[in-house]
């Protein structure tokens, strides 16, 4: 088959669908992004750029439907090239949050196209209007009404559509939802998994952190409210006063990949710090920063307790890792995570506002390794039995493409 993927940053969410595809020579895989990331054998991939940016000068409502109009064209110049070179896909797939490649219909449109539905914005249903200690602008529901514009062009363009989870499925207007089947895209189990023999090395201690100690982790892309930072650190100091042997290990940067940056330069981190840093053991907290992927899993393979706290949002691949290496998870009470976690089968779940039950929880599993293991085997088994990459997600996916690239529907996966 003939493989044309769009996804602005390569390779996305399509990492693995697209190993798997070109480890089959006889497969023609091409993908359009706007910044490329590495390379995959097999996997040929062009740079799109728009023409410009959005005008300063624009309605500042429309910045990010312009910034999808201008990608889309950028998108359409790539494919019409493709097509005079030749080129016809079998199959299209496309992340639709940008609004990149909703022209693509037009340049082929007897090629079916399958669109990552990811997230569809709502107010005061899932993460804007969340946290009233960063309280939303007045105006969020104009600006979440424009900004789905360039998805609602992609829903309208796409034959089909999937979602990581039924509750991200949701958020989106349901006459589409008919046409958007749940298919996370899936942990490499085989790799991501439990190692009695782990051992993490940190910048202020001489010996390395091995799962003999007590380690609570916490991961996030950048530390910020979004995935719970402000709870999660304001917890630390009642964990470290109770726990004498605890380490608390986080993993993150210092930036904001959602959410209003702070003033001034000031960093999450740094506000938290300030806030609690003196009621904390300086050297039972380390900061890693952002690591490389085997420094993050040895992270999740040392860890005691795994906390995993977000808005209703996106769910992050970290939890999924983090049940696969069978930690135990204390997570918020929140979608999607209520959906992966069932409290006290393999996980603990806990009121995202509350600081101090997340460290109650936490000290409770502390104290308690049977507890802990029971709750991570349930973890991993979850994974292997949902979320696992080889048996479970990427049939799903390539089940998709094949059926609509041979005309039929595929399934819908309803809860």
């Amino acid at each position: 088959m003939k493989y044309l993927f769009v996804h602005r940053h390569f390779p996305g969410q399509y990492k693995h669908v697209i190993q798997s595809i070109a480890a089959d020579p006889k497969n023609e895989i091409i993908f359009l992004t706007k910044n490329r990331g590495g390379r995959i054998s097999g996997v040929h991939s062009i740079v799109y750029q728009p023409d410009r940016r959005p005008l300063p000068s624009a309605h500042p409502y429309v910045h990010r439907f312009e910034d999808g109009v201008l990608s889309a064209d950028a998108v359409r110049r790539a494919a019409m090239e493709l097509r005079r070179q030749g080129f016809t896909p079998d199959i299209m797939a496309t992340h639709l949050g940008w609004g990149d490649s909703v022209y693509l219909k037009d340049v082929w449109p007897n090629t079916p196209l399958l669109g990552y539905c990811e997230f569809f914005y709502r107010l005061g249903e899932a993460d804007v209007g969340f946290d009233p200690e960063f309280p939303s602008p007045p105006d969020s529901a104009y600006r979440l009404r424009t900004n789905n514009a360039v998805f609602l062009m992609g829903l309208d363009a796409m034959d089909w559509g999937h979602s990581p989870t039924h509750w991200q499925r949701s958020l989106h207007p349901p006459h589409y939802q008919d046409v958007i089947s749940v298919a996370h895209e899936g942990v490499d189990t085989e790799k991501v998994k439990p190692r009695p023999d782990a051992g993490l090395s940190v910048p202020a201690l001489s010996n390395s952190l091995t799962r003999e100690n007590r380690i609570v982790t916490y991961v996030a892309r950048n530390l910020e409210p979004y995935r719970g930072f402000h709870s999660f650190m304001r917890a630390v100091p009642e964990i470290h006063r109770r726990d004498l042997r605890a380490h608390v290990v986080v993993v993150g940067g210092d930036g904001v990949s959602y959410g209003q940056p702070l003033p001034n330069g000031e960093t999450h981190r740094h506000r938290m710090m300030a806030e609690v840093g003196g009621q904390i053991d300086p050297a039972r907290l380390h900061f890693l920063g952002s690591v490389p992927y085997d420094r993050f899993l040895a992270v999740l393979q040392v860890s005691s307790v795994h906390v995993y706290l977000t808005y209703p949002f996106v769910l992050s691949w970290s939890l999924l890792e983090a049940m696969a290496t069978g930690c135990a998870i204390v997570g918020s009470a929140t979608p999607p995570v209520e959906e992966v976690i069932v409290d006290g089968f393999n996980g603990l779940l806990v009121d995202f506002f509350s600081p101090p039950r997340i460290a109650e929880t936490i000290i409770e599993l502390l104290a308690s390794p049977s507890y802990r293991d029971g709750l991570g085997a349930n973890a991993r088994q979850t994974i292997l039995e949902r979320y696992d990459l080889a048996s479970v997600c990427l049939p799903a996916f390539l089940s998709m493409a094949a059926s609509l690239a041979e005309g039929r529907r595929p399934a819908v996966n309803t809860p």
